[in-house]
């Protein structure tokens, strides 16, 4: 055997050391890792409200960049230790209490030490955070309060469970899974104004699915049965059967404030309200139609919320309303009234 060449052993030790490498774990190497926010089908109207994939693994020092992929907005938010969820209109207000729109620099820096936000962010838009320190960080939306996620931060020296890739098959999994429910959804919101009588109309429904890194939910866009033809005198009457997803039912001008209801609107003794239209120029708005939240005090601050709006039309038309917050996706109706 001939004894090996000086650039032959070179060669030799060059290639040890490259296979030395790639089997020591890269440590100090930071890498941004992909996730989505929300999902939605073609005609806007089933909405996932939903971190896509909905728990993370990743390194100390890596970042995530959340892309926005509706037209529903929302927000990449991560609130300090037991820090009260702000309003979404809010966010994370500067430490010197400027005027702001409570956004954070993008990219931005979380390590539980002060709130991160992306703002009010719709299809289009992106958000990087990155994680300098190790711990399991909450993500929420503040637009939805059943939208949130898990970010859990290794250490360098820590395998990861997944891979880029492993995490778009589980985001594209969580999005169908959630968008195919709305079928079912759709008609049972329909059966349930068919059974309450002609004149009943579904103002969205949804329901809310957890996994263990949080909480997602699916919500239809849409008035069930959007178009209706009733009477002079007779009463519509809609029911949002979403569990937690407002909605509004608009006639004529929009509001500026789109929480409250119009003055011309009162309580009936069931807790609904009730409007009465005279005119095909007139305008109502019904205000938040939403389920009160979980009690979490006590009994005696329990709500049922308000989760119907009824509208007794006198004079015949067409009369076309909206919902103020998801107009844009289609949500709109039309009553049309005959002698």
């Amino acid at each position: 055997m001939r004894p090996m060449s000086f650039k032959g052993f070179l060669i030799f030790f060059q290639s040890i050391l490259v296979l030395a490498a790639m089997a020591v774990p890269q440590l100090g190497h930071a890498r941004t890792w992909q996730a989505t926010v929300g999902a939605e089908s073609n005609n806007l109207a089933r909405q996932a409200l939903a971190f896509l994939p909905n728990e993370l693994w990743i390194h100390v020092d890596d970042s995530i960049e959340f892309t926005f992929a509706t037209e529903e907005v929302h927000t990449v938010t991560f609130l300090k230790p037991q820090q009260m969820r702000p309003a979404n209109t809010a966010g994370c207000p500067s430490p010197d209490g400027s005027g702001d729109d409570g956004r954070t620099a993008n990219p931005s820096q979380y390590d539980g030490s002060a709130c991160v936000n992306s703002g009010r962010e719709t299809s289009g838009s992106d958000f990087t955070v990155t994680f300098p320190t190790a711990g399991n960080f909450k993500v929420v939306c503040l637009v939805h309060a059943n939208m949130t996620g898990a970010v859990h931060v290794l250490n360098a020296a820590e395998p990861l469970p997944y891979d880029q890739r492993t995490y778009d098959f589980l985001a594209i999994r969580q999005a169908k899974a959630l968008l195919a429910d709305g079928a079912g959804l759709v008609g049972q919101a329909v059966a349930t104004a068919e059974q309450a009588g002609a004149n009943a109309i579904s103002a969205g429904i949804g329901e809310v699915v957890a996994t263990g890194g949080g909480s997602s939910t699916l919500t239809i866009m849409r008035f069930l049965r959007d178009s209706i033809i009733v009477h002079v005198g007779d009463t519509v009457e809609w029911t949002n059967l979403d569990p937690v997803t407002p909605h509004t039912i608009t006639f004529g001008t929009e509001p500026a404030n789109t929480n409250p209801p119009s003055g011309n609107v009162s309580l009936d003794s069931d807790g609904a309200r009730q409007a009465t239209i005279n005119s095909t120029d007139d305008s109502v708005h019904s205000g938040f139609i939403q389920a009160a939240p979980q009690d979490r005090t006590n009994l005696a601050q329990a709500s049922l919320g308000v989760t119907r709006f009824r509208v007794t039309f006198n004079t015949p038309g067409t009369f076309n309303y909206i919902c103020a917050l998801h107009d844009e996706l289609g949500m709109v109706g039309k009553v049309i009234v005959r002698r």
